[in-house]
């Protein structure tokens, strides 16, 4: 009859033995433990940059010299060198010189 033997103390799957039979074993899980580690600190970059970047104000300010025409939102807004160019919500672009003066007015 055969008996079997059911040790707790006993396992197959020991680590530290598995380790001093195989060395690479040892180099293996420093090599995952360290990349996880790499991977996780990129993920908190990562989700760090978008929380600054996507909590900026999506337009800048226009100059307080600037005065949009009555009934017009600004939707974008560029500054040139010597010009402010608004383009309002319904597509018209309006070209201010650097005085705030409107110089001319577009239809696309």
């Amino acid at each position: 009859m055969m008996t079997t033997r059911f040790d707790m103390g006993e396992d197959d799957n020991d680590w530290n033995r598995g380790a001093k039979a195989v060395p690479e074993l040892r180099f293996l899980k420093t090599l995952v433990t360290g990349l996880s580690l790499v991977m996780g600190f990129g993920m908190i970059a990562i989700v760090a940059l978008l929380w600054l970047r996507l909590g900026q104000p999506a337009l800048p300010d226009l100059p307080p010299e600037i005065a949009l025409p009555e009934g017009t939102a600004a939707a974008a807004v560029t500054f040139a060198r010597d010009w402010i160019v608004v383009v309002t919500e319904a597509g018209e672009i309006l070209l201010y010189d650097r005085s705030g003066r409107l110089r001319d007015r577009l239809q696309p």
